[in-house]
Parts: C-alpha cells; structure tokens; sequence
C-alpha cells in the first residue's frame, strides 16, 4: 500500500486510535488489497463484498475477526479515500452472544498458587484481584499502588479510559514481597527488558504453565480470571452497576453476560417443574 498506508495511519492517528487498534485496521486493510492485487484506489464495492465473502467461505474467520476487516475497510475508504459509498453495502455480521469460561474458586487459588515464581504468583494475583485486563496488568507502574487509598490506578485502558480499582490487603502484601525481592524500577512488571513492560504474549504462557501445574482441566487465559472476578463479585452480593465501573465496561449489557453464569442466580431460582403440586409423585407411580 505505501503511501495509502500511512495516510490511513496518519488519519488513525489524528483520530486517536490505540497503537493496538491502528496495528489490526493496518494489517486487515493490507491483506484486503493482498488479495487481490491492484492498488486499493482502483477497487470497487463489489470488490469488498467479494472479499467478506472470502472471509466468511474460505478462511472462516469468526464473526468479531469478520467485524473487525469490516471495521478496517470501512475507516479506509469513507475517511482516507473519501470515497462516498453507503457504508450499508459493507454489512457487519451479527454478533454471537457466548458465555465466557468461569474458574470456581477453589480453581483459582490453585491457580494463584500453582508457580514457583514469586513474580508470576503477583502477576496472576493482581489480575484476578482487580479484575484486569492482559494489557492493563502488563502496563502497571510502580507509582500505580497507591496504599495510602488501597487502590489500583489503571491508566488509559481500553478505549482510552483511566478507573481505579481497589487494592486488596492480601494483594498489597503480596507485592511488598515482590518488590522487596526483585526491585522493580518503572514498570510493576517489567519484561526481559527492565525498560519494557513484559509482553502480553509472556503473561499468557505464564498463565498456560500455572493452568497445568494446577492440573486445572477449563481452558485459563488471562481473561478467564477477569471473568472469574467479575462472577464471584456478583455471586458475593456486590451490586452490578459497581462491577461494571470495577471492569471498565461502557455499557451494562456487556456486564450482564456475567449475570448468566453466576452460580448465586442459577441456584437461587426455582425449575418451574419443581413447582408443580404432586408432580414427582405421579410420575414415579407412572400415572398421567
């Protein structure tokens, strides 16, 4: 793409889009004009239709990976190539609501547990006690504990957005231990490089290796335990509208998923079966 390239991420840039978002529109845009080979001024709506096809029958890419290319294309041509195209003919696939994977827990502790090392025993810790996201536990500075108000600031989550979180007892103690062992300078968890924050991509193999050790059979991702946070809050009686200011979330819908797999409401309400007068004894005598 070249010049068109970086007049997209120019215009991304102006726009304040995250370095993660510009990276994925950047590279969906490229493997778009990849596919079919010609500069991506001279190809037209059909073209782009040809390509969700693409998507959908060959590659099978799942609906937010789908969302994601629509996004992309859609940026690039309305803003960069000021293209006056109804946007309505570059359709989004509809969303697939999924319920995510909780750990009990009794999961989590033998999770939290599961390392010998005392930096990634603090690392799952501060994720699952704050609720965190991969990114935002692997981008914490030293300055971001704050004991004297027991809070956690994450600074420019996702969508640019700061919040607090509060900061456990537990928690805080066992990063005094941390600190006090390994010194950290800047970043609460730095990577090989001191001067870098450790990778995303690190923090999941760190989670993969503790999963095993735990001889936890449930797929446990970084996100498992911010999902795992935001359901034993509510199974505890916090109220929903405090967990969605705790994840960050711009909407409560996105917080009620939370709502399905929470054990509290599953055991709390009654089949309507169970309900029935004399229904069990009828059946068990064959009657009806």
């Amino acid at each position: 793409m070249g010049k068109l390239r970086d007049l997209m991420d120019r215009d991304l840039q102006i726009r304040g889009y995250s370095a993660g978002t510009r990276y994925q529109y950047l590279s969906c845009v490229t493997a778009y004009v990849r596919h079919f080979m010609k500069p991506p001024d001279q190809l037209t709506l059909e073209h782009v239709n040809q390509y969700q096809l693409h998507l959908t029958q060959d590659r099978k890419v799942d609906w937010q990976t789908f969302n994601v290319h629509v996004c992309a294309v859609r940026f690039f041509y309305k803003v960069t190539l000021h293209r006056d195209w109804d946007l309505h003919r570059i359709p989004y696939q509809k969303s697939r609501r999924k319920l995510p994977e909780v750990l009990s827990t009794q999961e989590v502790r033998a999770l939290l547990e599961a390392p010998s090392n005392l930096k990634h025993r603090a690392l799952l810790a501060t994720l699952y006690a704050g609720g965190l996201r991969a990114s935002e536990v692997t981008h914490l500075r030293i300055k971001d504990v704050d004991s004297q108000r027991m809070t956690l600031r994450i600074e420019q989550g996702k969508g640019g957005k700061d919040r607090y979180v509060p900061l456990s007892v537990r928690l805080l103690a066992m990063l005094r231990e941390y600190w006090k062992a390994k010194r950290p300078q800047t970043w609460l968890f730095p990577g090989q490089d001191a001067q870098k924050p450790l990778s995303c991509k690190c923090l999941g193999k760190i989670c993969a290796r503790a999963r095993k050790a735990a001889g936890i059979l449930k797929p446990a991702h970084p996100h498992t335990l911010r999902h795992s946070f935001a359901t034993h809050l509510l199974e505890s009686g916090v109220n929903i509208l405090v967990v969605k200011k705790l994840l960050g979330h711009r909407s409560l819908r996105t917080t009620e998923i939370y709502l399905h797999v929470a054990k509290t409401y599953l055991e709390d309400t009654p089949s309507p079966l169970d309900l029935l007068p004399d229904l069990k004894n009828a059946l068990v005598a064959g009657k009806g």
